[in-house]
């Protein structure tokens, strides 16, 4: 799962070399949708999903419909290892959103700090990349990981009695068909190199389709909090992959970053220990 979600960065970069932003969401969501659609209608009852679509409709904009597009704009102009290290703030904003909506967690000095460090980390990284060009980029990024911490909220409060499989699956065609006009108006008029076509493919099916079907196996293995440790690892994996087959460059300011968001996220999504 780790290196499965960590390599998105790198095909979303390549993929853009034949497709716009929109195009290469929508080949994604209508590839996965076309491979768990028939696997969740066969093993998840249809009711009970339908009867929570206004939920199942927000978790699909806020977990993919937005986050994906924004991402995949944001990496026509800043590279991937980036992009990948800006979005593993996700457990840093987790934590914030906990403590601004007062959802009940303890927030000991431990996870505290932890927030603190990881902002500074994300400071570092901002500041080696900042410019004109980039600033809107990196809100972008940003945007994709505020996203990303709040669709398991999502999940957790509104959507945890249903199957995973089907919820992921409905948003997944949902959000196949929300995109399909304005991806139909944006086709690229040359039909797309190999090499796009194969990055596109593996995003779909490697990505997404199998991505996901592996996450439930993991969860029902190891349980869902042991299961997020795959966020420390992706950024790792994002960036060994930019350095190496992107020649994107790897400065201190990206290694003491990602060290920072690191051992920030590790402190802030510690559980608090309970009171003696």
């Amino acid at each position: 799962m780790c290196v499965i979600w960590g390599i998105p960065y790198l095909l979303i970069k390549v993929a853009l070399d034949g497709l716009g932003p929109v195009d290469l969401v929508w080949v994604r969501f209508v590839i996965g949708a076309l491979v768990l659609v028939p696997i969740a209608l066969t093993r998840v009852e249809v009711g009970p999903i339908l009867r929570r679509w206004r939920w199942i409709v927000a978790y699909t904009i806020v977990e993919m419909g937005v986050p994906w597009v924004l991402l995949s704009d944001a990496e026509v102009r800043i590279s991937s290892s980036l992009s990948g290290l800006l979005v593993s703030t996700v457990p840093l904003i987790g934590v914030g959103i906990g403590l601004l909506t007062r959802s009940g967690e303890r927030y000991d000095w431990r996870r505290i700090l932890g927030l603190a460090i990881g902002l500074v980390g994300v400071g570092i990284l901002v500041g080696f990349d900042f410019s004109a060009a980039t600033v809107g980029s990196i809100v972008e990024v940003l945007g994709v990981a505020l996203c990303y911490a709040i669709g398991p909220l999502i999940i957790s409060r509104r959507l945890s009695d249903l199957p995973a499989l089907g919820v992921i699956a409905a948003s997944l065609l949902l959000a196949a068909v929300g995109y399909t006009p304005a991806a139909i108006t944006q086709l690229p008029h040359a039909w797309p190199s190999g090499e796009v076509i194969a990055a596109v493919a593996t995003l779909g099916l490697v990505c997404t389709a199998l991505a996901f079907l592996l996450f439930f196996a993991l969860i029902a293995e190891v349980g869902p909090v042991r299961a997020t440790v795959i966020t420390y690892v992706n950024p790792a994996v994002a960036v060994t992959l930019g350095v190496l087959l992107l020649h994107e460059p790897f400065t201190g300011a990206i290694a003491v970053g990602f060290v920072l968001i690191l051992c920030g996220s590790v402190l802030a999504a510690r559980a608090a220990p309970a009171p003696a």
